[in-house]
């Protein structure tokens, strides 16, 4: 019953930490943006059509307020003329207005037919001074549902100012309200039309968009071991993706050749080790075939104890590169005067080169900052080397040059050189030209890699040029013990 509960308790927190897909995130971002741009446009065209609107009703009511004026300033006598203004003109105009004028006891003078009924005179606002003319009056809803627009204002009928009166003026817009209401009304459709559609349209632009994210996904899942060969090949794709699928490809090129390179390693190694593996199986068997003499056991013991010190070697080189390409593995940086480093180098290989015939010679100086044991094991690895390539009568050059921020460590013979096509993996590990199998076949190819790991582990770099019976150029670039150490050397 409880492990029922954990796995219902594990799949309900699978289910509250699942994110949603990159195409229903983008089509959601689409139809957000969409939708607040509908919004924003929709309440912009809102807002202007009432503005403009309400300016209009504003501006007839305040010409037929500045009209009534005119008349009781300038021809207060002549009542025909306002009656023909109030209620003439208003009850057979097609906009459906109300005029009226009341003197200043609040009784009415005159006004349209209908008005009072319909209007009454408490209902308009305070009527605002002679001079200035209100600029927006007040909307007012009869008990039948129409909607009108209010507006007062004072007026004088001498130039003394003697006599007030007071003008109400008020404006039908139920038909501006119905429209507005309207508009209103097709503008919310219109926002969650777009918003439905720009959801449909951002699926389809968002899943064609990501076709090739799609065509990525499938490549890299058809990818194995075996088909590191497979490559994603972007064509008119947008640069980001293509940027992407370039990328990958470039992974697969170092994971293809990481792999050729392994596969050959494992090769190498297990022809480096069947060899003497069965070399000691065939010098037992013969022991053991017959009796021997004393002499010829040890003959055969003194044979397999050479084959089991190739054997410690070869582990020895193994185990000491997978120590240095461990992460934690730091070493011991100091200040080292590389010119008598060399020196004692040369002084352990003088006696394999005088009976060789090579002539071995250092020049040069400068300072590094480099662990004392690995620099001269590096220097070591490529002085044998150099000492079995180079034939009697030739020389082996050992030179520190320094220059800005590092010293150069060059270390040229004058031998057999190495072809152009096997420059490119002669530090990889187990890796051996014919040349150097014929003569040093004692040798398991892992030198050069030894010197590479100590470069790396130093922060420098090894480099060689070569041309094929002209000799070789090794370089080993290390920092300068006046510069600062590189990051991966650990002070011990």
């Amino acid at each position: 019953m409880s492990s029922k509960n954990a796995q219902n308790e594990a799949s309900g927190s699978r289910r509250q930490t699942r994110h949603w897909s990159l195409s229903r995130r983008l089509t959601a971002l689409y139809v957000a943006a969409t939708t607040i741009l509908l919004v924003l446009a929709a309440a912009y065209l809102y807002w202007s059509q009432v503005k403009n609107l309400a300016r209009e009703d504003n501006d007839f009511l305040a010409n037929k307020i500045q009209d009534c004026r005119r008349l009781l300033e300038k021809r207060p006598n002549d009542d025909g003329l306002l009656v023909n203004e109030v209620q003439t003109e208003a009850a057979a105009s097609i906009i459906k207005y109300y005029e009226r004028v009341m003197d200043d006891r609040g009784l009415i003078v005159l006004e349209t037919p209908g008005m009072t009924n319909l209007l009454p005179a408490a209902s308009f606002p305070v009527a605002s001074g002679t001079t200035p003319i209100p600029d927006r009056g007040t909307v007012w809803r009869t008990a039948k549902g129409e909607v009108y627009l209010l507006r007062s204002a004072e007026a004088t009928s001498n130039p003394a100012g003697t006599r007030a009166w007071v003008i109400q003026v008020a404006l039908d817009i139920s038909a501006e309200e119905a429209l507005i209401t309207g508009y209103r009304r097709k503008l919310i459709a219109v926002v969650l039309l777009g918003a439905s559609l720009a959801w449909v349209m951002g699926a389809l632009v968002t899943r064609r968009g990501l076709q090739p994210l799609k065509a990525i996904t499938q490549a890299t899942e058809r990818i194995t071991a075996s088909q590191l060969h497979e490559r994603i090949i972007a064509k008119d794709w947008p640069d980001e993706l293509a940027s992407l699928a370039r990328s990958f490809d470039r992974m697969l090129d170092r994971l293809e050749d990481s792999f050729t390179r392994l596969s050959q390693f494992s090769a190498d190694l297990a022809h480096e080790l069947r060899t003497p593996i069965n070399n000691l199986r065939g010098e037992a068997g013969v022991a053991l075939s017959q009796s021997r003499t004393p002499e010829e056991y040890r003959r055969t013991l003194e044979s397999s104890l050479e084959e089991y010190a190739r054997l410690t070697r070869l582990i020895d080189n193994l185990l000491f590169l997978a120590r240095a390409e461990s992460p934690a593995g730091g070493i011991t940086s100091a200040r080292l005067d590389a010119r008598q480093a060399i020196e004692t180098v040369r002084e352990y290989y003088d006696a394999l080169a005088e009976d060789r015939g090579v002539e071995l010679r250092c020049e040069g100086e400068g300072e590094i900052l480099a662990d004392a044991v690995l620099f001269r094991q590096a220097v070591s690895n490529l002085l044998s080397n150099a000492l079995s390539c180079t034939p009697r009568g030739g020389r082996v050059l050992i030179r520190a040059s320094q220059r800005a921020g590092s010293v150069d460590i060059i270390i040229s013979d004058t031998g057999c050189g190495i072809s152009p096509e096997h420059l490119p993996r002669v530090f990889d590990r187990l890796y051996r030209v014919d040349a150097a199998r014929s003569q040093n076949p004692n040798g398991a190819g892992l030198g050069l890699a030894i010197v590479k790991s100590i470069m790396t582990r130093h922060g420098g770099s090894v480099e060689v040029q070569s041309e094929l019976g002209q000799g070789a150029c090794f370089t080993l670039t290390f920092p300068e013990a006046s510069s600062k150490a590189p990051a991966n050397l650990t002070e011990m």
